[in-house]
């Protein structure tokens, strides 16, 4: 397929990942939403740091979608799963994905965790979630994607939350040429999930972007640049600034690249790199 043109301007939603994973990452978010730069943040609501630190995002919700970054990898859940979390910790990512493929994960226990970690985000912002994605993408895996998409289609009240679809065509990548077997093994399942939001009716991002090796030291600005390509209206470019802290440490490998997404997003060039590529930074338009 033709790879989409960059001569228009198009409205793309940039979404913050990991808000609530440590009070570094937590306050480089908030200050890049309030600097216009960031319109999207991903929260992590089992973690420790989101019931100290939600509050922050309050007098934002006017300025960036908030929403839910359901987190089954690596951390403590927010209740019993026997099965999925024996000894009150989840999974490493590679244990989980075997679990999913092989249909061995719990229904039940996926979906009580879902439904305690939307609780706490209520708890924590006094409403629901305006989307809803997963912790190094599990909410587009086999039995979890399932459970996510029964949630969203019997949701209470509205608007429905809207889905992350993580996935772009295979030419789109090819152009971008950036982490391009990576993205693509990572895109996989995103065909699927999108098809079964379809079917009930669960409105989803249109595209997706973002997806680099770690670590790679290629300067962020120049991933940035082939990260727009091929990226629409109502696209999504995931991002993860932070500034590096003790917490941080403890909770995830991912520290330096935070720092440098963090520094590039906060100074002079993002604005003029997203102007001259067409790109106005949005929240998600519905309808």
């Amino acid at each position: 397929m033709p790879v989409p043109s960059d001569s228009r301007n198009r409205r793309v939603i940039v979404c913050a990942d990991d808000f609530g994973i440590a009070p570094g990452v937590d306050r480089a978010i908030v200050q890049l939403i309030g600097q216009g730069r960031i319109t999207a943040a991903s929260c992590m609501t089992a973690m420790p740091s989101w019931r100290a630190d939600a509050a922050l995002l309050r007098p934002l919700e006017k300025s960036a979608d908030l929403g839910l970054h359901f987190t089954l990898t690596d951390q403590r859940p927010l209740g019993a799963m026997p099965r999925t979390a024996p000894g009150g910790r989840l999974p490493p990512l590679p244990s989980l994905v075997r679990a999913a493929l092989f249909r061995r994960l719990d229904a039940d226990e996926i979906r009580g965790e879902f439904r305690r970690q939307v609780s706490e985000f209520e708890r924590g912002l006094g409403r629901p979630p305006d989307f809803i994605d997963g912790h190094q993408h599990v909410h587009q895996l086999p039995v979890i994607r399932a459970v996510v998409i029964d949630e969203l289609a019997g949701w209470r009240g509205s608007p429905v939350p809207y889905l992350r679809i993580c996935h772009a065509p295979l030419a789109v990548l090819l152009a971008r040429r950036v982490a391009v077997i990576r993205a693509f093994l990572l895109g996989l399942d995103g065909p699927r999930l999108r098809a079964m939001a379809a079917r009930h009716g669960i409105p989803a991002i249109s595209g997706f972007s973002g997806v680099y090796d770690l670590s790679c030291r290629r300067p962020y600005r120049d991933l940035l640049k082939r990260f727009l390509i091929g990226l629409g209206d109502n696209g999504l470019l995931m991002c993860h600034p932070g500034l590096v802290d003790a917490e941080l440490r403890a909770a995830d490998s991912l520290t330096g690249r935070r720092e440098d997404e963090w520094a590039y997003f906060s100074g002079p060039d993002c604005p003029k790199d997203f102007a001259t590529a067409g790109i106005e930074p949005a929240r998600f338009k519905r309808g």
